[in-house]
């Protein structure tokens, strides 16, 4: 870890050593942060692990209540990223950048590049990209001051907003985990309850809805609230989605939504869904086994999103990023198939695989594609032991 010193009088940092001491600090390897009087700028980056490459992960810009969620959040995403990489068989690691203030407030130029140059500081460790808050035009006010910036095209199936091909993940998954619980596939005539429409949410919707599922949805916002009841789905209240009587419960907008409150209300037996850090903390994972409902880890689901980071990243062909978005099938089968043949909570499952590939000092082991070959088998041999 190093520290850094500022060359602007108004520019205040300070690194992982008082992170060490947060209730989600994970052996992360550097956590850095900013506050920029002069752009009003006030940031974390956190780098989890980067034994499989550089930490990649998208930039968010939220309205955080004090500096201490703030730091939590940045743990636990960072932490997020690691497994979520390694899961897709990515040769990236996790990090994680989060912008405190309000998106509809804070904006300038002057905001955008104090956090290039931030992220211009971690020498080419961290790498960025969109994520909620922050959209496509953002990334390009970094790029001009940063090369460690992805996600700068606008349209097209790869290379802009990940939205759509973290919903299409998602969708997937749903695929797989109603097999799984309904011995069938086919999404249509399921009624699927949505806890939030953002972009990832609102695409999830409209592809639900196109293959026949029953939709219902949750949101702040009217609008978009609006938009997708034109396309024919139902609006429920936010205190209501989660206890929606529904076959699939998908949480679509922030974490921890899975809680000691929230899980007694569940009438859905499935959870899948796009938000990160769904679990409050990592025993309700075995909460929800234990209460019968099948959940599929976020960061089994979500990975569309990172495929798409990577693609730019790495040059990867669109055909290789197709062929890893729908092995996510395989892979969360694999996960709930030795969950339930061992006992064990998903989370534990689908942890133990990304840990075997990214504390895997052996490189063949590593970055191996989504698919046939997960080594679940030896995965589930070491759990057991």
């Amino acid at each position: 870890m190093s520290d850094f010193c500022s060359s602007k009088p108004y520019s205040n940092r300070y690194t992982v050593t008082e992170a060490a001491t947060s209730p989600s600090f994970d052996d992360h390897e550097q956590v850095s942060f900013i506050e920029d009087t002069h752009s009003g700028l006030r940031a974390f980056i956190a780098i989890h692990n980067t034994r499989l490459g550089a930490a990649v992960g998208g930039c968010r810009l939220f309205p955080y209540a004090s500096k201490e969620e703030a730091l939590e959040d940045v743990l636990r995403l960072s932490r997020g990223m690691t497994y979520k990489s390694a899961l897709a068989g990515l040769p990236m690691g996790g990090g994680k950048a989060v912008i405190m203030g309000d998106p509809r407030k804070v904006k300038s130029p002057e905001l955008w590049q104090a956090m290039a140059e931030f992220i211009n500081e971690h020498q080419g460790r961290y790498v960025t990209a969109e994520d909620s808050g922050t959209c496509v035009e953002d990334m390009r006010l970094m790029a001009s001051k940063s090369e460690h910036v992805l996600g700068l095209e606008e349209g097209g199936a790869f290379g802009g907003d990940p939205s759509p091909l973290t919903a299409k993940g998602v969708l997937i998954a749903m695929q797989a985990a109603a097999r799984h619980r309904f011995k069938s596939e086919h999404l249509s005539g399921l009624h699927v309850a949505i806890q939030g429409i953002g972009s990832v949410g609102f695409s999830l919707c409209e592809q639900l809805l196109e293959a026949g599922a029953k939709v219902s949805v949750a949101d702040t916002n009217a609008a978009r609230l609006r938009q997708a009841q034109a396309l024919g789905a139902q609006e429920l209240e936010i205190s209501e989605i989660h206890r929606a009587q529904a076959d699939i419960f998908a949480p679509c907008a922030m974490g921890a939504v899975l809680n000691d409150v929230t899980i007694p209300e569940l009438a859905a037996p499935v959870i899948v869904g796009a938000a990160n850090n769904q679990l409050a903390s990592a025993y309700h994972a075995r909460v929800l086994k234990t209460r019968g409902v099948t959940y599929a880890p976020d960061f089994v689901v979500n990975s569309g999103g990172i495929i798409d980071v990577y693609r730019q990243f790495k040059n990867a062909s669109v055909d290789e990023c197709y062929t890893r978005i729908n092995a996510i099938d395989a892979l969360l089968t694999d996960v709930l198939d030795i969950s339930e043949q061992q006992n064990l909570d998903t989370a534990r499952v689908a942890e133990a695989i990304a840990e075997q590939r990214f504390k895997d000092p052996d490189p063949s082991n590593r970055a191996q594609p989504q698919g046939s070959d997960h080594n679940s088998g030896n995965t589930a041999a070491s759990i057991a032991a």
